[in-house]
């Protein structure tokens, strides 16, 4: 009997499915000689300092640093609590225990994501767990049943993946070790009050230092006027074109009253073409997605996206077998996967109205060992959806479409290049025109990309013109843009480059794991720092708070804010990965960074960054209670009864059923003219056939118990 722990339920479903296992357990799928279990994510997590020492459960100056002589792993925390284990993750564990040490179990095969972090997730509960039987690890990069069953005749064993786990383990340590000793002396020293922390962190303030440059490069921006001289020129068919002024290969000039001159003497003279290129040239459709390219896409296109939504829905996409891996770096695909993207290929293209234009065909932009690291770029399965959300539509047909327009025809487009000079006085004055006609629409087609052709009248060279008209205009040289997820999410992944993916060293340089962060943490870092109020959202734009600012300009530890040192950490965390770097020599320089970063903290002047004053709470009384004559009140998870720790159990609950049939979801005003009038008017609520309709509504008690049920009346 193989034992198989899979990240999440949702993939062991997919396991057991294709391994056609029809019975479920509590807690595992049984059948076919194999048993299917499940984690939820992390299972485990990293002890907290007051579960080491004593001492650490008060946060003092003298404490820290603060370094293990061994980590040790507890049950994850109750979110509510985190002083108490998670309930869930407890049981799961103890039914995955219980299974590892079944005597008929001989073969345990780790089925988490493969990457660094699945890694973790796998080898923490299992080893944790101890076992002496046999693990092995199964490697995938979708879930279809074709790949489960292809896949399971290929396993690892789980010992050749050890520089993997190294990584994660580190990491998970380093960022350990970072967190509680610097956030916590950086809390002491620069907070007043409590109750909140300033958080430390080695991705969140690199990331945070992108965005406040920006901000300051916006701040101190001086706006400079310039001028520019168009004139408008007349052919001898009678059709116009226009020309920019150029000298010495510059268009833009500070003196608007040397322009404006020569406009007086140019104006109204004859002209002549001394140049013209006509030059075809070719649009490749941009790369297929990795995770930040995909996530910097659809934040841009569609409002109300961030980098975090875009992961969550790729991954439900992911786990639901309709895409590949979607946490990659990836922008390319491994050779060895043409013939089955074949396949893909042909079925998607079933979908569109052009599929004739669609031929597969082997191209190295697509297929590309050396352009990719562990996992391919994201694309299509070949199990169609027959029903998606709105979201994870537009997530889907992103993907569906960059892979489909690699094998439409490449567009094309024809650029045109005029010189007009004009002989005044013995000299040339020089007119530069640029025009653009698009000859082959190609994969454009796909999502309609609108191309802005400037066309020009037929003219030949050496041909004569007149300048008809010659104008001045004024400019103003614009401030950089402030930073949205796309951008941020670009200067993450190359470590502050403004790469664009347009040659083959950009793509090694970005593989080569020198970046902030990885794929799957990036959206969490930009999400951390908005939910801890270091930046905040305005619109599409990201911004610095004024406590994000203070942070950066005060905290002494430079390192942290430095893109290059955080790209040599994860850089370090790549190469171990590959072997090339060892566990304890990346802990060394941890241990030895914390070690002088909390004293150079200790030696810094009291600054006060951030104050917390804590606010009173004052709890709104709806009305009184029925039964006992109490406050009812309104809680997390419904409007009830102040008294109900003696018993009483009134209670509206926010998600009840009975309203939710019509689409309705109980509010303060209708909870007041219940306990008021024993009665409330609600209007808008929806019939089973959608219709909308409005009702009185009564909450009695039932006469046969102590609960309670709805009533409706008409009008």
């Amino acid at each position: 009997m193989k034992l198989i722990l899979a990240e999440k339920p949702s993939v062991s479903k997919n396991i057991a499915d294709a391994l056609k296992i029809r019975e479920r357990q509590d807690g595992y799928y049984e059948g076919n000689g194999y048993i299917v279990t499940w984690a939820f994510g992390h299972l485990l997590q990293l002890k907290d300092a007051k579960e080491y020492d004593e001492k650490m459960q008060k946060w003092k100056m003298d404490n820290f640093p603060f370094i293990p002589e061994k980590f040790q792993y507890k049950v994850k925390s109750d979110p509510k609590n985190r002083d108490k284990p998670d309930r869930g993750a407890e049981k799961q564990l103890k039914i995955i225990h219980r299974l590892m040490k079944r005597k008929d179990v001989d073969t345990i095969i780790s089925a988490c994501d493969f990457d660094r972090e699945g890694q973790l997730i796998g080898d923490s509960i299992i080893y944790n767990l101890r076992t002496e039987k046999a693990v092995y690890r199964l490697l995938l990069n979708e879930w279809t049943p074709t790949e489960v069953i292809n896949g399971l005749k290929h396993v690892r064993l789980n010992q050749e993946l050890r520089p993997l786990q190294d990584a994660g383990v580190s990491r998970q340590w380093a960022d350990w070790l970072i967190g509680i000793n610097l956030t916590s002396v950086a809390t002491l020293k620069y907070q007043k009050g409590s109750g909140k922390a300033l958080n430390i962190g080695r991705v969140l303030l690199p990331t945070l230092k992108i965005i406040y440059d920006r901000d300051e490069e916006i701040k101190h921006f001086v706006p400079e006027t310039y001028y520019k001289l168009q004139a408008s020129f007349l052919t001898q068919n009678g059709e116009t074109y226009s020309g920019m002024y150029v000298e010495e290969k510059e268009e833009k000039f500070k003196d608007e009253a040397y322009l404006n001159d020569l406009k007086e003497k140019l104006v109204g003279h004859t002209a002549k073409i001394t140049d013209k290129k006509v030059q075809k040239k070719k649009e490749y459709p941009p790369f297929l997605f990795n995770l930040s390219n995909l996530q910097g896409y659809i934040t841009s296109k569609y409002k109300g996206w961030t980098a975090d939504k875009v992961l969550k829905v790729a991954q439900s996409l992911y786990e639901k077998k309709y895409i590949t891996y979607p946490r990659t770096a990836s922008i390319a695909l491994e050779e060895s996967l043409i013939s089955k993207t074949e396949k893909v290929v042909n079925l998607l293209s079933s979908t569109v109205p052009f599929k004739e234009e669609i031929k597969f065909f082997s191209s190295k932009r697509v297929f590309d060992n050396k352009k990719v690291e562990s996992h391919s770029a994201i694309i299509p399965t070949y199990v169609i959806p027959k029903k998606l959300t709105q979201d994870e539509k537009q997530v889907y047909d992103a993907i569906k479409n960059r892979l489909l327009m690699q094998f439409m025809p490449i567009a094309e487009y024809e650029e045109t290049k005029l010189e007009t000079i004009i002989l005044f006085e013995g000299e040339n004055y020089l007119f530069t025109t640029k025009g653009k006609v698009q000859l082959i629409e190609g994969w454009k087609k796909i999502e309609n990309v609108q191309s802005k052709d400037v066309l020009l009248p037929e003219v030949s060279l050496h041909e004569e013109v007149y300048s008809k008209q010659l104008e001045v205009t004024s400019h103003t040289t614009q401030p950089p843009k402030e930073h949205t997820e796309k951008t941020l999410l670009r200067l993450m992944e190359t470590c502050g480059k403004n790469m664009e993916l347009d040659n083959e060293e950009d793509v090694i340089s970005i593989l080569s794991g020198f970046s902030i962060g990885t794929p799957a943490t990036r959206a969490e870092t930009i999400k951390k720092l908005k939910d801890i109020g270091y930046i905040e959202a305005q619109n599409k734009n990201l911004v610095c708070t004024e406590l994000g600012k203070k942070l950066v300009q005060t905290f002494p530890i430079k390192d942290l804010f430095n893109l290059e040192f955080t790209g040599r950490l994860e850089k370090a965390l790549f190469d171990m990965e590959k072997g090339n770097f060892t566990k304890q020599e990346f802990m060394n320089i941890i241990f030895d960074f914390t070690t002088k970063s909390v004293q150079t903290i200790k030696q810094e002047q009291e600054v006060i960054i951030q104050e917390v004053v804590r606010e009173r709470k004052t709890t709104e009384v709806l009305g009184k209670c029925p039964l006992c004559g109490h406050a009812v009140v309104e809680g997390l998870k419904g409007f009830g009864c102040s008294n109900w720790k003696n018993g009483c159990n009134y209670v509206i609950w926010k998600n009840d059923k009975f309203l939710a049939t019509m689409k309705k979801k109980p509010t303060k005003t209708m909870v007041k003219a219940l306990l008021k009038n024993g009665k409330a008017s609600v209007k808008g609520l929806v019939s089973k056939k959608g219709n909308k309709f409005d009702a009185m509504l009564t909450y009695e008690k039932n006469k046969e118990n102590d609960y309670f049920s709805w009533k409706m009346e008409f009008n």
